[in-house]
Parts: C-alpha cells; sequence; structure tokens
C-alpha cells in the first residue's frame, strides 16, 4: 500500500538539512532502487524551486510499504528526524488516484 510522509521542517532547519542531507538521499535512493518510491520532495520555503537562504518548510514522501507501521518505522528512523530538521512527521496511507 501507498503512504504519504508528510513532515515539517523547524525553523532555520536549512543547516541541519543540508548536513543530513547525503543519509536521507541514500535512503530515499534505496526505496527508489525498489521501485517504492511514487515522489519525494522538500517544500520549499519561498516560491522558487530554487529557495537559497530561505530552505525549506517540510517534506512530502509518497512511498510503498507492506503497512502503516512499517512506513511509520520508516519515517521515525530517517536521518532528517535524527538530525533535528523536522518538528513533526505525520505518516497515512495514501490512494493514488492520478495519474
Amino acid at each position: 500500500m501507498l503512504y504519504a510522509i508528510v513532515a515539517t521542517d523547524v525553523a532555520n532547519s536549512l543547516e541541519k538539512r543540508l548536513e543530513a542531507r547525503p543519509a536521507h538521499l541514500e535512503r530515499l535512493n534505496a526505496m527508489k532502487a525498489e521501485g517504492r518510491i511514487v515522489l519525494a520532495g522538500p517544500n520549499p520555503a519561498v516560491d522558487s524551486n530554487d529557495p537559497g537562504t530561505a530552505g525549506f518548510t517540510g517534506s512530502l514522501i509518497v512511498a510503498e510499504f507492506e503497512f502503516l507501521a512499517a512506513a511509520q518505522a520508516w519515517a521515525d528512523a530517517d536521518p532528517y528526524v535524527k538530525a533535528g530538521v523536522y518538528d513533526h512527521v505525520v505518516v497515512k496511507p495514501f490512494k493514488q488516484v492520478l495519474p
């Protein structure tokens, strides 16, 4: 089943994000290689694909997991969580309609 992982950053998270990004991307790329990622990316803090020093306000990942508890455990172990980038993370089932 698909699950949406919606994370909200703490204020001024950019430095912490940059430090933890390689480990964060490594986990996402592993899931991508398994064909489990539908989409993943950050929410820019300003209306731009490259927000510069404004940074980001959160992230969205839609991915396939066996069940909700597995998705929650994966989200809880994210390097951004460990680095204090995220203020909170919500994991919930997702039904893809389009495309």
